[in-house]
């Protein structure tokens, strides 16, 4: 992940997501999808699935852009037949060709070992093994079309994959369809994992990664410093697209909560009282939320010309974040994606909180 900074003495700088997030946030989709997620600044953790690896933190986000699949290739067992989230039974009795349609269940697939099955991707799936497939999705919408004529032996969508009429379609033409639950906090990214392993006929390769994930998301977790004044830091996640004039304060349903809480802060949107996913920015909402820090997309943050163009949003430079000039930016990809490499984000998310100088320590 990009990580863009300014930690000028006081301050750090600041970045849509695999997620329905990053597709339709007017249709409230979050952190998966919104996916997208769910998206982020990836730092290539050490490879393979041992020990070794999986107890250490993420390491900085310099790294490249890529995922770690596990060590072994995968050996599926296959014909399975799985529930999907949508209520229906789907028998899967082939992967040579997978399709997975969010940027996070892309994630899962490769992490898992099945890169080379893979033969179309999701304008959201963004890492550097990805981005050479077909994209099959218009304006974030699948197309049934594209899809079909890469003859998948199966799909993978989440429940903000659309349009209806796309999926049923893929469905019609015999195509085992599987729709997974999008994930909207930590707590999912286990359950995201078994699925897809479930499916794939791997579940012993599903619970190895499952268990690297969450050591060392623990791992990242133990980094985070004690914070002097015994007060959490406060942090506003804010959606921007100023080519769009779209300018939106996240609440309790952003999908950005769980990983803000992880990171030993506070998400300022949803303590000020703001229960939904997303509401207009105004003074008044910001006064309210009074955050310490920012925390954007990195497109988010393009959008409206870096930290100038930031404090120029009416009520974000009379915010603590504002006159600190203290943003902290995660790549659209990955922020929201609670994946694989949800580690690796919120490393990224640690390390430009509680930079030196940064308040929180």
């Amino acid at each position: 992940m990009r990580i863009t900074q300014d930690f000028a003495p006081n301050g750090p700088e600041g970045p849509d997501t695999g997620r329905a997030f990053g597709r339709r946030p007017a249709r409230r989709r979050t952190g998966a999808a919104l996916t997208a997620a769910l998206a982020f600044a990836l730092l290539l953790t050490g490879c393979g699935g041992g020990n070794d690896s999986a107890s250490k933190p993420a390491k900085s986000s310099a790294d490249a852009d890529r995922v770690e699949p596990l060590a072994a290739a995968p050996a599926p067992k296959l014909p399975v037949t799985v529930d999907s989230a949508d209520g229906k039974k789907v028998t899967i009795d082939s992967t040579d060709r997978i399709v997975p349609l969010t940027g996070s269940l892309s994630e899962i697939v490769f992490t898992l070992g099945f890169g080379k099955q893979v033969v179309a991707r999701d304008i959201t799936a963004t890492f550097e093994q990805a981005e050479k497939l077909p994209v099959v999705t218009r304006a974030h919408d699948v197309s049934a079309e594209s899809v079909l004529s890469l003859k998948p032996t199966v799909v993978l969508a989440d429940t903000t994959t659309g349009p209806r009429e796309a999926i049923d379609q893929i469905r019609e033409a015999g195509i085992p369809l599987l729709v997974v639950e999008p994930a909207k906090g930590l707590d999912d990214v286990g359950r995201r994992i078994d699925t897809v392993a479930e499916a794939l006929g791997v579940p012993a390769a599903g619970t190895e990664l499952k268990e690297r994930t969450e050591s060392r998301i623990a791992a990242v977790q133990k980094t985070i410093p004690d914070h002097a004044d015994g007060k959490k830091p406060r942090v506003a996640f804010l959606y921007l697209r100023g080519s769009a004039s779209v300018y939106l304060l996240g609440g309790a349903e952003s999908g950005a909560s769980s990983l803000l809480e992880a990171a030993g802060a506070v998400d300022a949107g949803k303590t000020s009282g703001l229960k939904k996913d997303f509401t207009a920015i105004t003074s008044e909402a910001l006064a309210k939320a009074a955050p310490d820090a920012i925390l954007l997309m990195t497109k988010g943050f393009d959008s409206v010309g870096g930290m100038d163009g930031l404090v120029k949003i009416p009520g974000i430079a009379e915010t603590p974040a504002g006159m600190d000039r203290r943003v902290v930016t995660i790549d659209d990809g990955v922020l929201l994606n609670y994946g694989p490499r949800t580690d690796r984000v919120l490393a990224d998310i640690v390390e430009q909180l509680y930079a030196k100088g940064g308040k929180g320590q």
